[in-house]
């Protein structure tokens, strides 16, 4: 009889073991989305207008991919990648713009705020007629390799020339001071011609001159007076002596660093986009 009542204990932690294996196997596995359909409040052509710049433009939605695990389907956010870029470059532009959104299915684009994009972060030329594509990309960020990317709608965009990013001078002239020219150092007013930019355009201004390669410059709208001045944000922000984003000083500012080794440099002053470059000749 003891023997018995030890075989069907042995017995019972037998079957209690396998049932507890049994449970511990039920994960919740990845059952994988549907691919979004991505769609558009127009066709073929964005239109793009001044004089409608504070109207939506555009906008775009897409479905739900319903990521789906074995025990149904998720409830967690998804995040979405909405993407522009020309036609041709297949999203691998490094000037090709992504927009991050979650939980939405959507995005509204302001005409202003979309041509902006297209021209000051695209940098497509305006009132030119240009080929974009868009695709939306869906993933779970608690799980791996769970990108899906939608289908991609194409259209016409024809960009109208925006406000520039930083105000050009009244003046129509701008000229470079500083401790890094040979001419004049800090003086104020500045050598003319020698310091004095060439105006390409209403935004676009050049210079080619001999920077010590040590210092720091700035630019000046109007010579002789320190009353305002282009100047960069910070300093130290790596590769500014060879270009970057500038504003006018009556935001803040730091003086723009040269670019650590003595020579004639060509300077461009784009007031469009809000950036300067300083090339070596």
């Amino acid at each position: 009889m003891k023997t018995l009542i030890k075989n069907l204990f042995f017995i019972g932690m037998g079957v209690a073991f396998f049932a507890s294996c049994k449970k511990d196997e039920n994960i919740d596995y990845f059952n994988g989305g549907t691919t979004p359909v991505l769609t558009a409040s127009v066709s073929g052509t964005i239109p793009l207008s001044n004089a409608t710049q504070n109207n939506v433009a555009v906008t775009f939605s897409w479905t739900n991919p319903n990521y789906a695990f074995t025990t149904g389907v998720s409830s967690q956010n998804v995040s979405y990648l909405l993407e522009i870029d020309t036609l041709g470059a297949n999203f691998t532009s490094p000037l090709h713009l992504s927009t991050s959104i979650s939980p939405d299915l959507g995005l509204a684009y302001v005409d202003a705020a979309l041509n902006s994009a297209l021209s000051n972060q695209m940098l497509l030329a305006v009132g030119v007629k240009h080929t974009i594509q868009v695709r939306v990309t869906a993933t779970l960020n608690s799980v791996t390799n769970t990108k899906l990317v939608s289908n991609v709608l194409q259209f016409s965009v024809t960009p109208w020339n925006p406000p520039p990013v930083v105000t050009p001078p009244a003046s129509g002239t701008l000229f470079i001071v500083g401790g890094d020219t040979k001419l004049g150092a800090w003086s104020n007013p500045v050598a003319v011609p020698a310091q004095q930019f060439t105006k390409v355009s209403s935004t676009l201004y050049t210079i080619t001159i001999a920077l010590n390669g040590d210092g720091n410059y700035d630019f000046i709208p109007v010579n002789g007076s320190w009353s305002e001045k282009y100047c960069v944000k910070d300093a130290t922000v790596p590769g500014l002596s060879a270009g970057g984003s500038f504003e006018d000083v009556t935001s803040g500012g730091s003086d723009i660093p040269g670019p650590g080794v003595a020579g004639t440099y060509k300077i461009v002053v784009d007031f469009q986009h809000g950036t300067f470059t300083t090339t070596k000749q």
